[in-house]
């Protein structure tokens, strides 16, 4: 199965080249009318929807394409509607499950997030049928998985709540009652791990949708004979150690070196099994977020990033009985500004014959250039670059 071209369609997005973006990198058809409906200029089509192009020097207000909208539907009842001013900004408009829907992108974002979103609407080759057309639920499906995605609040962690209850029931082999929710703990951390660096292109080449492509592959013995091996011959074993078998099974996986993929106590206690069904409510509940790092300008992102895995992670890992503690960012960082940020503050005072009092200072008044050969020379001396 082909996969999307996670840098090409970068290029794309950041050059606000959509008809490149839709038609040589998602795979879909070009338009088969060029004619405008009012100044929208169709670009692409798949099916029965069709994606509109709008150049203006000024994006139109929310109620403006709202009206446009609505009149382009008279002509083509399914639409993605891309209002753009071709140097800075993008809107991008629909409607989905009877809600509008917008997406913005502004020129010097990564498109990381975006991406993330638009790989749902990759087509395949093998996805049409004998017509090599899309059938309309595929498509549906797609639209639904790329476009109609919730924002992160609190919602996301009491569904992450009842999804941790709804896995108990699926897991097999653990006779006590704490021992199985701490299992469920554990398993629900690591794919939800796993779930953020799919969405991230990390793995398998490019593969957005790798554990929902690898459930499919496996039913019924997803956990057994696909799992498993995923998390300690996988992540947990070098590439360079894994079997010829292994590496075809798993595909392009990196070792993460690191205690999450270890064999857990538990794992070595009970012969445990879990249902295929279990993992398809639990996916079904990922896909509909979206899963980030930070790419927003300036700002912090609203959807689901490192900060939200943190706050999962500290409300279900920070147990006496996991042996693991999860450590939040002002920690973090009040720990190094007191540590690291002192050390290198004493040794270029030193060096300089300077009163820095924070780094804030430090960079803010030394040149560049000798900032950088200074830190340079006082980074290794303190064994924090190699």
């Amino acid at each position: 199965m082909q996969k999307i071209n996670l840098q090409k369609t970068q290029i794309s997005l950041q050059k606000f080249d959509f008809s490149t973006l839709f038609i040589d990198n998602l795979g879909w058809n070009h338009p088969t009318t060029t004619r405008d409906f009012h100044h929208a200029h169709p670009i692409a089509e798949l099916s029965i929807l069709t994606v509109f192009e709008i150049v203006s020097e000024k994006i139109p207000e929310r109620a403006e394409r709202t009206h446009i909208y609505q009149k382009l539907s008279e002509y083509c009842p399914e639409n993605i509607l891309i209002f753009t001013d071709k140097h800075t900004k993008c809107v991008w408009y629909w409607m989905t499950s009877n809600k509008i829907r917008t997406q913005e992108y502004f020129r010097g974002q990564s498109g990381a997030l975006f991406i993330s979103k638009l790989s749902a609407l990759f087509i395949d080759f093998s996805e049409l049928n004998d017509s090599g057309h899309l059938p309309l639920v595929t498509l549906s499906g797609k639209l639904k998985e790329a476009l109609d995605v919730e924002k992160v609040t609190k919602k996301f962690y009491q569904d992450f709540q009842e999804q941790h209850v709804a896995f108990l029931a699926y897991i097999q082999g653990i006779s006590d009652e704490s021992d199985r929710r701490w299992y469920a703990s554990i398993i629900l951390n690591r794919l939800m791990f796993i779930w953020f660096l799919q969405k991230k292109g990390f793995l398998d080449g490019g593969n957005m949708n790798y554990l929902p492509d690898k459930l499919r592959q496996h039913q019924g013995d997803f956990y057994q004979k696909f799992l498993k091996n995923l998390f300690f011959d996988g992540f947990a074993t070098p590439q360079d150690q894994r079997s010829p078998e292994i590496q075809a099974l798993l595909g392009d996986i990196r070792y993460l070196n690191g205690g999450l993929f270890l064999q857990h106590p538990l794992e070595e206690r009970y012969d445990i099994n879990i249902d295929d069904s279990a993992f398809d409510g639990l996916f079904q509940l990922f896909t509909h977020y979206s899963w980030s790092l930070n790419d927003t300008p300036g700002e912090d992102d609203d959807e689901i990033n490192p900060d939200i895995l943190g706050y999962i992670f500290e409300k279900y890992i920070n147990q006496k009985q996991f042996g693991a503690y999860y450590t939040c960012t002002e920690i973090t960082h009040y720990l190094c500004q007191q540590t690291i940020h002192q050390l290198i503050l004493h040794r270029i005072n030193v060096l300089q014959s300077s009163e820095f009092e924070s780094v804030s200072e430090l960079l803010m008044s030394l040149d560049v250039n000798l900032c950088h050969d200074l830190l340079h020379k006082v980074l290794p001396e303190l064994n924090l670059l190699d």
